[in-house]
């Protein structure tokens, strides 16, 4: 299962805890935005906001409506250029799953059991000691 697969740290990119920590850790040296999806779901013309002031650019808030338009889940889900449905199976099956799915934040409760996620729960507390990245997983 994936889960099983998560915790060998063997997804197709390597570690999911290497790759977020990493990111974290390089912002002590590098200037670098580090957003949260569940902040994009419950405020994302604020976190349009944020990018655009991290970038220096003037906040102009008519473009700021048109890009939470264009990257809201609804628009982009029809998109296959997000989507990934261009893509050949070989690279990517959707009726395996889609790369977009619900576009909610806290679905994961409806896919872990609750061994699953005690499992999750555990595993996570452990990788991520010593940082002091958090996260959250519902709005």
């Amino acid at each position: 299962s994936f889960t099983s697969i998560l915790f060998l740290s063997s997804v197709s990119f390597g570690s999911w805890y290497d790759h977020v920590k990493g990111w974290w850790d390089l912002m002590k040296k590098y200037r670098i935005l580090y957003l949260f999806y569940e902040d994009l779901k419950e405020d994302p013309e604020r976190e349009i906001r944020k990018i655009m002031e991290f970038l220096e650019r003037p906040v102009d808030e008519n473009l700021v409506k048109k890009i939470s338009h264009h990257t809201s889940f609804k628009v982009m889900s029809q998109n296959q250029m997000a989507n990934y449905k261009s893509l050949p199976t070989s690279v990517m099956d959707h009726t395996v799953s889609p790369f977009m799915r619900k576009g909610v934040a806290g679905d994961w409760k409806n896919q872990f059991t609750v061994a699953q996620n005690e499992r999750f729960d555990e595993n996570y507390k452990m990788q991520m000691t010593g940082t002091t990245l958090q996260f959250r997983t519902e709005i």
